[in-house]
This record gives C-alpha cells, structure tokens and sequence, in this order.
C-alpha cells in the first residue's frame, strides 16, 4: 500500500482544518460557561448532528464494522433496537428534566434529585468510564498508522523497533485533541464532530458501493458469508442460532432497554451536545434530528465488516510464465497473519510486543477490528483512499475529543469545585478544565493499552457500560418516575448494581477467553458464548439489582418533601410552556414518523 501526495495533502488538510477551528474559537472562550457549554447558543441542526457524531468515533465506525465481521447482521439490532428507541424516548421525556433543571452535568441533576453523594459516585464512576473510552479511541486511531506504516522509515532509521510506531501514534493523536480543546471547548468540540459526520459520509458510502459491486450485489455478499451472519432477527430466537449466542430475551433487555437507554439517555457524552441548544424546544429536537441519520448508518458502519469477512482470504501463490523463451516464477508473499485470517480480517498480532496473540484452545485470534481499515485499503484508490482515511482518523480524534470535553466538565463541576475548591472566580474554574482536558488525555493514554486484549473494541465498550450507564439507567427511571425514591436508596442502589457486575464478570467468562479482563477472574462458574452476550447479561444483572436495592432502601428511608421534587419529577412538574408550532413540527409529531420509519426498516430486514 503507496500513499500519494494527493493522500497526504486530504489528511494534512483535516488537520490544519481542526487546529484552525480550535484557535479561530479561543477568543469567544470568555467565560466557564462558555468553555463548559458552548454558552447554550446553538441551534438544534448544529447539536443535532454533534449529537450522532459524538457516537460516530472509533467505537462506531470500527467497533461497528468489527461487529459486523465478527457478528453478522445481527449487530444492525444496536441500531433498532438499541439506539432509536431509547433517542426518542430522551428527546421526548428526559430533555425537560436535563435542560429545564439547568444542570450543567448528569451528576450535578442527580445531586439536584437525589443528594450529594450520589453525584459523587457517578461522577467518578463517569470519569473513569470516558477516560476508558477516549484510551479506546487512541488505540484504534494507532493501530490504523501501524497499518499504514507511515513512520516506519523513520523508525528504522532511528534504530527502534516497528511496535514503538504504537506508543508513538497514541500520544500523537493525544497531542492534536488536546490543541483544539485546550483552546476551544466544547464549541470546538461539537464543530469538528459536525465535519467528521460529512466526512464519514463521504468516506464511508463509496467504500460500501465499490464493495458490494465487487462482491455481487447483496445477493453475492449473501452466498459469502456463514448464513447466520445474514439473518438480522431469524437468529435470535435461539441462542446457538447466531454468532453472538444470545437470544431476543438478552437482546431486547440487555441491549434494547437496559445498554441502549442506559447510554442515550444518561451518558454525558451525548447529552452535553443537546444541553448546548438555546433553548428548550431545540433541546428536545436534537436527539430526534440525530436519530434519522442513524437509522440508516448502518449500511455504512456494518457493512464494511461483512463485505470484509466475505472477500477470499488472500494466499501466498506461485505465478508461473514465459518471457523472451526464460521460465519466470512470480512469487506473491502474504504475511503469516493475513494467511492465518478471514476475508481481509487478519490474525491478530499484539501491537507492543509484536508476538501473535491466540485464543484460549491455542487458534489464531482473529483482529476483527482492522475490517474497516483494511477494506478502505483493499479498495480505494489515490485521492479516494485519502478521503476515506481522514473519515476514520475524523472519529477517532471525536470520539477522544467528546470524551474528554465530558471528562473536564464532570471533573470540574461535580469534583473539583464541589470537593476541593469551592470559592474559586469563574477564571479559575475555565483554567483548570483546560488542565483537567491534560489531566484526561494522560489518563486516556495509559487505558489506551488495555483494549490491545479484545479483537472487537464493541466488546470493550460495552463491557465498560455494563458497569456504569446500566446501573445508572435503573437510578434515572425512578428518580424520573417515582417520587418516593431516597438518595440513600440511589446511593446504595449504583454500589449494589456496580458491585453485582462486577462480580458478574469475575464469575463467567466467553468461551475462547482467556481469564483477566475477558473475565473469569474469581472462578469460572458460566461460558458465555461471546464477549458480547456477557455484556448483555452483565448489564442485566447490573440494573435488576440495583432497581430492587434502590426501591427497598427508598421504603426503608425517608423521601425528600414533594415541593423539594418540581422539576424533578414527572408527575410533580407542571407541563412547560409550549413554542407555538404548527403540529408537523413539534417534536412528538417527528417522534412517531422517526418511530414508524425504524419499524418499516426492521421489518424489512426481517
């Protein structure tokens, strides 16, 4: 693979483009207010599409097609089942609560409903999990320069050896995020997700073109691939039916309510994009605007991965002709790992060490998450190519930017100014986001190396979700919905769910998993039969106890005075003044035509 100056000049071009937005916004960075929360100026199209784009990094756009490799079709269900649902439901029903509260964090409304503990539990748990996923990020974004081999001359010149090319390109690309946040907030942030949102369209479209044309159509790509791979809800009704061995119980519940809400509608990350509008009703449009692009993202995330898997596995050959009356033999060499692969999924080679990593019975493990990567190198040409790299390196630097942005408002607001510094002038608190946006990106480097032990960075992901938005999700509905519920009993409810999956996975483990960070680490009392599947259950078992603890140390305690909850509560706030709209434009109406499209689509696919 040879990129061309027309390669470099399309990437060169992002960068110069990122960095420019970061400095062209340093002079409206005026106040903490604005640094923190984009001064609550935008319009809804704006956070709207900041809003998917802050899903659209690594975790997506690799994780995703790594998914598809590895999953089949089936993962198109975090989309319909897992996404759409629950953007609506936090657009329609939990958007008064956030904005109307004028909370500036999640953990800051939960201090406004519960009480001050509980905001500190998640506000560490919180900053714990975007740290996770920003150091996931960085590791797709260094594997991707690995495999461009970008810096290998110079490395070699240098006299180090290829795998330090890792550790480089991690605090690289932690070098360029930390520049344009630094300087521009989450202003910055949220315009440079919008540009990666085009970008990945534009990258990721002809990249699913060009495959399926190669391939056949869909009915070629069908006759590729394992006939589970295929089969997005025919499989789930048993769970030795599919390739992630879970059924439409762990599905439905693990994925759909419990994962799914869990994320959209208590994770930071994407929340703090609607909570930038200029006012409420925008507030409530912005997660609906973003679910109408996502509903059809997965042909371009997914696919990848399956075209991937379904291609022929490339083979070291002997080409044998005659020139000039000379018998010529044309060797064409593939590395152990390519050969050793799927399709364009290769074995997987541990990126520091640089040894070949195997799966517990001693099989090559597969790298599903270069599918992607590998599928833009297969296929696109110079120019082209360039485009489709700067699409992914685009969600990879957004998905760390939306993290950390995350990270330096949680850490200010809900730790710092609350626990170590509470009379600080706003100058100081805009000063130390900044160094917390430095403090986020060290920590982000050093988590980057534990996804080096997952071959579908989905699987880590999910996993860190297990533990913090499915406990979460169960203290948001009945803080939402019951007035009875205590901060003890939220308190106790996220330490018994946090705990409970915690234990979950010291117990169980999937098959073909080594014992650590897979699981397993107490004893093995349960395989799971994919990475995934115990994530759904973990997830399950997270929220189910908390649910319970919350509601019986809530009965045991004594509930906050109900004039305390307006605002708080559903049935204890009066319905806001409405903008006067014409019935197609308010959000309910654009609710249920969002609703009515992902059916059809589902349906479709069935």
């Amino acid at each position: 693979m040879k990129l061309t100056s027309v390669d470099w000049l399309i990437m060169l071009l992002y960068f110069v483009f990122v960095l420019g937005i970061g400095f062209a916004l340093k002079r409206y960075m005026k106040t903490s207010k604005d640094f923190f929360q984009a001064g609550r100026a935008l319009p809804a199209w704006i956070c709207g599409l900041a809003f998917i784009s802050a899903n659209l990094g690594a975790q997506e756009v690799i994780g995703m097609g790594a998914s598809g490799a590895k999953y089949g079709l089936e993962t198109a269900h975090f989309y319909g089942i897992g996404a759409i649902p629950a953007m609506i439901f936090v657009g329609i029903f939990m958007m008064p609560f956030y904005y109307g509260s004028k909370a500036r964090s999640v953990p800051e409304f939960l201090r406004m409903r519960f009480d001050e503990k509980t905001r500190a539990l998640n506000a560490c748990s919180f900053a714990v999990m975007t740290v996770f996923s920003s150091g996931i990020s960085m590791y797709a974004m260094a594997r991707l320069i690995q495999a461009l081999h970008v810096f290998d001359s110079l490395f070699a010149a240098m006299g180090r050896p290829p795998e330090d090319i890792f550790t480089f390109s991690i605090v690289l690309s932690a070098v360029i995020v930390l520049a344009y946040i630094f300087l521009g907030g989450l202003t910055s942030a949220i315009y440079n997700e919008v540009l990666q949102f085009f970008l990945i369209i534009a990258g990721f479209l002809p990249l699913v073109l060009l495959g399926l044309k190669n391939i056949g159509g869909w009915a070629g790509l069908k006759a590729s691939v394992p006939v589970a791979y295929m089969h997005e809800w025919k499989g789930v009704m048993h769970a030795n039916t599919n390739p992630m061995g879970i059924e439409i119980i762990g599905i439905g519940m693990g994925l759909g309510f419990v994962l799914g809400s869990g994320y959209w509608c208590t994770d930071f990350l994407v929340i703090q994009t609607a909570m930038a509008s200029k006012d409420m009703e925008s507030a409530r449009r912005v997660p609906l605007i973003a679910a109408i692009p996502k509903m059809f993202f997965p042909f371009l995330v997914i696919l990848p991965g399956l075209l991937a898997i379904g291609l022929p596995t490339p083979k070291t050959t002997t080409t044998v002709r005659t020139e000039n009356g000379a018998i010529i033999h044309e060797i064409n060499v593939v590395s152990p790992q390519v050969a050793q692969g799927r399709g364009l999924v290769p074995a997987k080679i541990n990126p520091v060490t640089g040894k070949a990593m195997l799966t517990a019975s001693g099989q090559p493990l597969l790298d599903y998450d270069m599918a992607t990567p590998n599928m833009l190198l297969h296929y696109f040409p110079t120019g082209i190519l360039g485009l489709g790299l700067t699409a992914l390196m685009a969600s990879f630097m957004s998905g760390m930017a939306g993290n950390v942005t995350a990270f330096n408002t949680v850490f200010t607001y809900d730790l710092y100014q609350s626990y170590i510094h509470k009379g600080g002038s706003d100058r100081h608190y805009m000063a130390v986001g900044r160094w917390a946006t430095v403090g986020g990106i060290l920590l982000s480097i050093a988590t980057a190396y534990a996804a080096i032990n997952f071959n579908n960075i989905m699987d880590t992901l999910q996993l860190v979700f297990s533990f913090v938005n499915a406990p979460l999700f169960a203290t948001f509905l009945l803080g939402m919905f019951w007035k009875r519920a205590t901060g003890h009993g939220a308190f106790a409810g996220l330490i018994a769910g946090t705990a409970g999956a915690v234990l979950h996975h010291g117990l169980v483990l999937p098959i073909e998993a080594h014992a650590g960070i897979h699981g397993g680490w107490i004893t093995v009392l349960h395989h799971y039969p994919s990475d995934m599947a115990q994530n759904f259950w973990g997830a399950i078992f997270a929220f189910s106890i908390n649910f319970v603890v919350c509601i019986v140390v809530s009965l045991m305690t004594k509930a906050r005075p109900e004039s305390e909850l307006v605002g708080l509560v559903h049935s204890l706030t009066p319905k806001p003044p409405r903008a006067h709209l014409q019935w197609w434009k308010s959000p309910e109406a654009l609710a249920v035509a969002i609703l009515l499209v992902a059916v059809a689509l589902n349906i479709f696919f069935a």
